[in-house]
């Protein structure tokens, strides 16, 4: 800073350190550091089943637990250990028994299937295994393609289950008005990026007289939607690895439905007037989308801002790259997704937000 120069508060010079802000960083370090490993432990935990173990035994030992689990004594000993010092588990030392309180397991087991926060931690471990590959990008452009994820597809079905599945037929299907009764007289859908294929079969289980097609880029995606399908002896489904860049089905869908993937497309725009060619006059596109606004000043009080850019980073921006795309990222923005909305020939549209789902937000408007 020059002589002439002015610092932020105002006064000239060279600002003065403020030794309270440092101090209060560092502890902030400390605690990020300790919360990110909880992230993975918790990640463990779900992955092992232990915590569902956990919440059918009252005070337990730790070969108790790794019996419950199946699981080998000495790794469950020391995970118990992260949970304890964590305050996730309580350890009664006395006897050295552990015991997951009702209250935490409510958040971190399968028992209640939509609220279970332990699904979310497994992104910390699935972003990790490409860290070094995004730095690489850093210092050389382009991107990382989906295939270098680990777990990719199997995680995302399990936040799917929970965000969307689980909520469908009671709170996002009543977002468009009648939507359920042309559902239950017969109508033809389309779910563009339909990953594995959890939202389509539990709307073609819901709605026989319906017919429902499903489109993803990724083959193992596909194979995973296509074996799900037959597992439910589904006869109203097709599932397809296509481009959906390249749609040529003018006309041809009553409703078509995108969960959480536009922002990641190589060429959004292009998918976006897709959807609307290939939507019949009148029909409905149904469109999930992370929240947040496409200023970062405005994301100052968003309750997963850091995790919203990380994510981006770390996927959703650099696999768009990886397909010499645009890379939105995950943190788009509402005012840029609307913007993009009507310039793919949408107009009048809804947004809505669900009690139970504060990361996303739901867009649904008609073709013309």
């Amino acid at each position: 800073m020059s002589e002439t120069e002015t610092s932020t508060d105002g006064s000239t010079g060279t600002p003065a350190f403020d030794e309270t802000r440092s101090e209060a960083f560092a502890e902030r370090f400390l605690t990020a550091l300790n919360e990110s490993s909880l992230m993975m432990m918790l990640s463990i935990g779900h992955r092992t089943e232990l915590f569902d173990a956990l919440d059918g035994l009252d005070w337990s030992t730790s070969q108790q637990i790794a019996d419950a689990a199946g699981l080998d004594e000495r790794y469950v000993r020391e995970w118990l250990g992260a949970m304890v010092t964590g305050r996730i588990v309580d350890h009664r030392a006395a006897d050295k028994t552990y015991k997951l309180p009702a209250e935490h397991a409510r958040w971190l087991t399968r028992r209640v299937t939509p609220e279970n926060l332990s699904v979310t931690a497994q992104w910390i471990s699935v972003l990790g295994c490409v860290e070094s590959k995004i730095v690489d990008a850093f210092k050389t452009g382009g991107g990382v393609p989906y295939e270098c994820y680990e777990r990719f597809h199997e995680t995302m079905a399990e936040e799917s289950a929970q965000t969307v599945v689980a909520a469908l037929q009671e709170h996002i299907l009543p977002l468009a008005e009648g939507l359920e009764a042309k559902f239950q007289r017969g109508i033809t859908v389309l779910d563009v990026g339909c990953g594995s294929g959890r939202a389509v079969c539990a709307l073609a289980q819901a709605f026989p007289n319906s017919r429902f097609t499903g489109y993803d880029l990724c083959a193992d995606a596909i194979d995973a939607a296509n074996a799900h399908a037959r597992e439910l002896g589904l006869a109203n489904v097709d599932f397809a690895a296509r481009d959906i860049t390249r749609l040529d089905e003018p006309g041809a869908y009553d409703l078509v439905t995108a969960f959480d993937i536009v922002h990641d497309q190589k060429d959004p725009v292009t998918v976006l007037a897709n959807v609307h060619g290939v939507l019949k006059s009148g029909g409905t596109f149904l469109m999930q989308d992370i929240s947040g606004s496409s200023h970062v000043e405005n994301n100052l009080d968003h309750p997963v801002g850091p995790f919203g850019y990380t994510i981006s980073t770390m996927h959703c921006m650099t696999v768009s790259l990886a397909q010499g795309g645009k890379g939105l990222g995950a943190m788009w923005g509402e005012e840029l997704a609307e913007s993009m909305l009507r310039d793919a020939g949408f107009t009048d549209i809804a947004k809505h937000s669900l009690e139970h789902d504060f990361i996303n937000v739901y867009y649904v408007m008609q073709k013309a």
